[in-house]
């Protein structure tokens, strides 16, 4: 019984030492967790040099005792790099590499905890600016000049007065077909060139369909009504129409109150519109820009009024209700496009003739790089990585 005792005791002993020994330096998954030394304040501070070749490491501590400075890297794993005595408080790595994290501490020369002072930095790649060509960009080098080239190409093809082909666009080439039908019908064509500024791309490609609109609306003796919600859509619309007139030769035939201002707030603007349609009934409604929560109440009402309705927007969130709601509708690129396909000028039409080839390649490299990184090729689609 005794001799049992003993064993006992011997096997605590040894468990309460090993524990005791254990209680200064604690392993985790991957970083070094110290007890902390409450009795002492540090506070550590870094600065990365500008040619991010070496951290400039300082520190203070509350009493004169001596330190441990530590560093980690993207291992974490802590590894001391200097002692130091009370008189140092400085300290210069210079053994550090661009693109790595690092982790420093400072610890209790005498009893190894944890003074609570640490930093972390990330040193970044140097930019060397004496260089005249960056060769790790060639990549986007060669991609632009493939690019500009492209349209440069085209353009130049198309003012020698070859006939590039662009795809059909039904809602274009309705517009004829709507504005004869409201000429006939004698009832006026309604245009809404969407409710934002012309600093937006949309209301931009907007006007140049207003003015082919316009142009054939002055040809036919047709009413044409613009209302407008922004001051300054207005007066863009008012000289694309005025334009249009004067070149269809009926300038007598135009007067400012086709293009009209309404209302700055959403809703009362929308509010107008579909008033305007549900009293007026106009024979065309061109609903063409960037439009948000109004659309589908302007398109419903459109339809409901018996209208061909022709519309067009980049909003990805608003196309299902023109699609559903309007005969004819410009998806998303086919509104940028549409200057090119109705004025079939050579520099628009060659822009648009280029960037189409631009993305057919871009897309046959992006098929490329699939099959021959699956088959187990890299060095190709390393080639496009940015650097």
């Amino acid at each position: 019984m005794i001799r049992l005792l003993l064993a006992v005791s011997i096997i605590l002993a040894g468990s309460l030492a090993e524990a005791q020994t254990d209680t200064n330096h604690i392993n985790t998954d991957s970083i070094d967790v110290l007890l902390a030394d409450s009795t002492v304040t540090a506070t550590l501070v870094l600065q990365l040099s500008e040619d991010s070749t070496r951290i400039l490491l300082d520190w203070t501590t509350g009493d004169s005792i001596n330190v441990i400075l530590e560093r980690a890297g993207n291992d974490s794993v802590f590894a001391t790099i200097g002692s130091f005595d009370p008189t140092i408080t400085s300290f210069t790595d210079s053994g550090v590499s661009p693109g790595d994290w690092y982790m420093y501490r400072l610890l209790n020369g005498d009893s190894m905890k944890d003074l609570g002072a640490g930093a972390s930095v990330e040193v970044p790649f140097p930019i060397e600016e004496s260089r005249f060509f960056r060769t790790e960009r060639t990549n986007a080098l060669l991609l632009f000049l493939f690019y500009a080239a492209t349209i440069v190409g085209y353009i130049s093809i198309a003012k020698r007065g070859a006939q590039l082909f662009i795809r059909k666009i039904a809602g274009l080439d309705a517009v004829d077909e709507a504005v004869g039908r409201a000429t006939e019908m004698g009832r006026k064509v309604l245009y809404i060139p969407g409710i934002m500024s012309v600093d937006n791309i949309q209301t931009v490609a907007s006007m140049s369909i207003l003015g082919y609109v316009a142009g054939k609306t002055a040809s036919y003796g047709t009413n044409l009504e613009v209302p407008n919600k922004d001051p300054l859509v207005l007066a863009t619309a008012r000289e694309v129409v005025k334009e249009a007139y004067l070149k269809a030769g009926r300038p007598d035939y135009y007067n400012d109150d086709m293009v009209n201002y309404v209302s700055y707030d959403q809703f009362a603007f929308t509010a107008a519109i579909q008033g305007l349609m549900t009293r007026e009934k106009p024979a065309t409604n061109f609903l063409i820009g960037s439009f948000y929560a109004e659309s589908l109440i302007m398109a419903e009402a459109g339809n409901a009024s018996g209208a061909i309705q022709v519309a067009g927007t980049a909003e990805l969130a608003q196309l299902p209700f023109f699609v559903v709601a309007c005969d004819y509708t410009l998806i998303g690129e086919e509104l940028y496009a549409a200057s090119a396909y109705l004025s079939r000028e050579p520099l628009i039409l060659g822009s648009i003739k280029g960037q189409d080839l631009a993305k057919a390649v871009l897309v046959g490299l992006i098929i490329l790089g699939v099959i021959l990184s699956t088959s187990g090729q890299q060095w190709f689609a390393d080639f496009f990585i940015q650097r």
